[in-house]
């Protein structure tokens, strides 16, 4: 009933919420991508997403169709790689940034690795800016990050929109210095929100800072201050906190990519398979663990 080549068209929809964003994403003209989200909706019986020249939004219709459309697609590659004989093996450095430690990414990697047993999958966890650095120094074949910013290298993944986060006792007084929880220099999320607040006009000063981000969730919940995050990624125990609340200036959006070493050809077919793994099950990127 559902084309693989439709579902794997409307997830990079939904991811990017962008047509232009996933047509270069897949390598397909803009047109081509209307027409695999016309003919799933035709076949689906219902629209899947609300759009208009400004912006695409998932109906609730569509946001079923992205649970479904994951195990449909991993099956599809599951069936195509048992039929072809195709065994992935080697070494694979996969580089992702700790905005997903919360994340229910891990179910994505244990089903890479049931998937391709004979993989040796080497995890390493930092921020974006330092996966990007080891990236480009050969110490990582695949990563998943923050990119600096819209024109920066790399696949996206999903976009989403940074927002200012804080426990649920926060007060902030517009009057004084903002209390900024953050990230070591050089974090890419803390030069953009210094970068912002210092063209506001807006004073702060530090409240808490920690290279972890259980470090920074820990002094949020504690009521130090606020800290910026991608709305999708909030730490359960932390909620959004209304720019109004406090003369908090709009922090603009954030890009997710993935990006690819050079290496081998053996060990870019492993990365190929992961990078797919990944955008097939990127909704699970937006759920928390619970």
């Amino acid at each position: 009933m559902f084309e693989p080549a439709q579902l794997r068209t409307f997830l990079a929809v939904a991811q990017t919420l962008s047509f232009t964003q996933a047509a270069h994403r897949l390598g397909l003209r803009q047109s081509t991508v209307s027409q695999h989200v016309r003919r799933l909706e035709e076949a689906a019986g219902c629209r899947l997403f609300l759009r208009d020249t400004h912006a695409v939004e998932l109906t609730d219709d569509g946001e079923a169709m992205v649970r479904f459309a994951r195990p449909i697609l991993e099956a599809n590659e599951r069936a195509a790689a048992y039929f072809t004989g195709t065994r992935l093996r080697g070494r694979l450095r996969f580089g992702v940034s700790e905005d997903f430690v919360p994340t229910r990414l891990p179910e994505i990697l244990a089903a890479f690795r049931h998937d391709h047993p004979e993989v040796d999958l080497e995890l390493t966890v930092e921020l974006s800016g330092a996966l990007h650095e080891r990236l480009d120094a050969g110490g990582l074949d695949l990563c998943l990050a923050k990119r600096s910013g819209p024109e920066g290298p790399g696949r996206l993944v999903w976009r989403d929109k940074l927002v200012w986060i804080g426990g649920d006792r926060l007060r902030l007084d517009p009057r004084r210095p903002v209390p900024l929880i953050a990230h070591p220099p050089p974090a890419l999320t803390r030069v953009r929100v210094l970068d912002v607040l210092e063209r506001h006009g807006r004073d702060w000063q530090l409240a808490g800072t920690s290279g972890s981000l259980g470090g920074l969730v820990a002094a949020a919940r504690a009521g130090l201050g606020v800290m910026a995050h991608p709305q999708g990624l909030i730490p359960a125990g932390l909620a959004r906190v209304p720019a109004r609340a406090g003369g908090l200036p709009d922090l603009g959006g954030v890009d997710f990519v993935l990006r690819h070493g050079r290496r081998a050809s053996r060990v870019q077919e492993s990365a190929d398979a992961l990078a797919g793994a990944i955008l097939a099950g990127g909704g699970l990127l937006h759920r928390p663990l619970l």
